[in-house]
């Protein structure tokens, strides 16, 4: 990776350039139908969008959304059944459940939540902030959205609405385990994934999000949530030549998918995330994956595997 130096003598990464606008319709040519094509509503059964997507009131969505995205970490088969029951435990109507919410009453209906890092207590916090947000503001979406209309930046409204989540106490609940992870500061180097992953889910509607904040937040204004498959695909597609997977780096491939649709750039997430999560691009090169993905023309690893034999066909024919 190409580096310049610091007034402290460590180097530093070079940002990332622009597609160029021959690299991004490229790109844009080969990326665009395997969107099309993508058989996202099988995919959708490995997500946790499925569980919002129950929901056909926005209302419900929004409260469903933010539960299932925050406790959205680790592995879809372990958390998704938690938060199935969690939801189920809230009744058909997830708003009427928050606006009749009692924390105290409600404590030991809850007391057996616990997942990795987080118990009863995070659950409580996160309920209790939800619903002071729903008074004052009517709706989450709605707060979100008058943030960024305030600040003019999405990492700035953001912050705002997780210290307004978790700044709220759960009387009866147990002391939260650690809401600095279940509610990341935007404000920091996290990517702040499912922050950003509730966001695509509320804000987009397609086959695939829902659509429930689309009046209060344009779909130009959102940075993709980055994990790990994400993270690795980008990088291979060259969307990125950072090595660390920070809000920074979730800016520079949305900037460069910008280059694809400005006006939407987060509607390849689901598709690139899923292209690494079902194993059709494996963590580990495989030469057949490779040759069998519509992408290999314009991926890292897609086009050294063409090299490579290209230069064992070559080995071969001057042997003969």
């Amino acid at each position: 990776m190409t580096t310049r130096h610091r007034s402290d003598g460590r180097a530093r990464a070079r940002p990332h350039a622009p597609l160029s606008a021959a690299r991004a319709e490229r790109l844009r040519r080969v990326l665009d139908p395997f969107v099309d094509r993508f058989d996202a509503e099988r995919r959708i059964d490995n997500d946790p969008v499925a569980l919002v997507r129950r929901y056909a009131d926005p209302a419900d969505q929004e409260i469903a959304g933010l539960i299932a995205s925050s406790f959205a970490y680790g592995q879809v088969g372990v958390f998704k059944p938690r938060i199935e029951r969690l939801l189920d435990r809230m009744g058909p109507s997830p708003r009427a459940f928050l606006e009749r919410f009692d924390p105290r009453s409600a404590a030991p209906r809850f007391a057996w939540f616990a997942y990795r890092f987080h118990g009863p207590g995070d659950l409580g916090a996160l309920l209790c902030g939800a619903r002071e947000i729903v008074r004052e503001a009517g709706s989450l979406g709605r707060f979100l959205g008058e943030e960024l209309a305030r600040l003019g930046d999405l990492r700035a409204a953001l912050a705002v609405f997780a210290d307004r989540l978790r700044s709220v106490p759960a009387p009866g609940f147990p002391r939260p385990r650690d809401l600095d992870h279940l509610l990341p500061d935007p404000r920091r180097k996290s990517a702040s994934k499912r922050l950003l992953l509730y966001l695509r889910w509320m804000v987009r509607k397609d086959r695939v999000d829902l659509g429930a904040w689309e009046a209060w937040i344009p779909r130009r204004a959102l940075v993709v949530p980055l994990d790990t498959h994400l993270f690795r695909v980008a990088r291979l597609l060259g969307l990125t030549r950072r090595r660390d997977a920070s809000w920074r780096t979730a800016e520079e491939i949305t900037a460069s998918l910008a280059r694809l649709d400005p006006e939407d750039p987060v509607r390849y997430d689901f598709v690139l995330c899923h292209l690494g999560m079902s194993g059709r691009c494996p963590a580990r090169r495989d030469r057949e994956a490779c040759l069998a993905c519509p992408l290999r023309d314009e991926c890292h690893a897609g086009r050294a595997v063409a090299r490579a034999l290209r230069s064992a066909d070559g080995s071969d024919a001057s042997r003969r």
